[in-house]
């Protein structure tokens, strides 16, 4: 039997990279996706890739720095399928214009805090009573590995992806007796089509994360394959931790 057979999964940003192998993923497991993404005519390609393998999806345009887009995007997956049962808060991302705290715009932290930190707290404000009133199941947030170490240069994105850590293990209490698990997953680079432009670019602390990766290029599969791993029964006395997926860079 597929290993997430019978749930329904809500994946934010899935419409490129991560969240595109981790919708694939999911969907080849058996789980009936949803495609919460900001960029329409991308949802819709990641929706048809999957159902022309076979697979049930749906794409609903998502902005996850926005209330009510989010409520709506957990409305329309209960409404159409009729439960929730896996949330990935994957959304999110840094950019070339981060920096340290005493000379980036300060527009950019608020960029980095309202994308990747806020977008996950809406994200699990509406998704875990939906997950609740299912009976249960798995929320994955996306860390990263500048949680875990320090990484100068990207102080923004920093502050955003450690409040993912932080919040995560208290939800992971919080909602326990509602059998709620609350994880989360801290890639380093991952060789995403925007990472390998970056990395085309030359920006320095990019390079600098991949040349540090011992097992070589993280390729979004392997985030993916966590992901699955973390929903499933396989995981399911495993709540309030942080994984890396890091080709060992956070320990070398």
């Amino acid at each position: 039997m597929p290993r997430l057979d019978g749930r329904i999964a809500l994946i934010t940003g899935s419409g490129t990279g991560i969240g595109r192998a981790t919708a694939r993923a999911m969907a080849a497991e058996g789980a009936r996706i949803v495609v919460a993404e900001l960029n329409a005519a991308s949802g819709e390609q990641t929706a048809d890739i999957i159902t022309q393998a076979g697979g049930d999806c749906i794409a609903v345009t998502t902005d996850v720095t926005q209330e009510d887009s989010v409520r709506a995007a957990i409305d329309t997956a209960v409404r159409h399928y009729g439960a929730l049962h896996v949330l990935h808060n994957n959304a999110g991302g840094s950019t070339p214009v981060d920096g340290t705290v005493v000379d980036v715009p300060l527009e950019e932290f608020w960029r980095a805090i309202r994308l990747d930190l806020f977008g996950t707290f809406l994200g699990c404000r509406f998704g875990i009573p939906a997950i609740i009133a299912s009976g249960g199941g798995a929320v994955i947030n996306m860390a990263s590995n500048v949680a875990l170490m320090g990484i100068a240069g990207l102080d923004c994105y920093t502050a955003a992806k450690g409040g993912i850590a932080a919040i995560t293990r208290s939800m992971a209490v919080e909602f326990a007796p509602q059998k709620v698990r609350v994880n989360a997953i801290a890639p380093a680079a991952t060789m995403t089509a925007r990472v390998r432009a970056r990395m085309d670019s030359g920006k320095s602390s990019v390079m600098k994360i991949a040349a540090g990766q011992l097992l070589g290029l993280i390729e979004p599969e392997d985030i993916a394959n966590m992901a699955v791993f973390l929903a499933s029964d396989e995981a399911r006395m495993i709540t309030g931790h942080v994984y890396p997926v890091d080709s060992g860079i956070t320990m070398s």
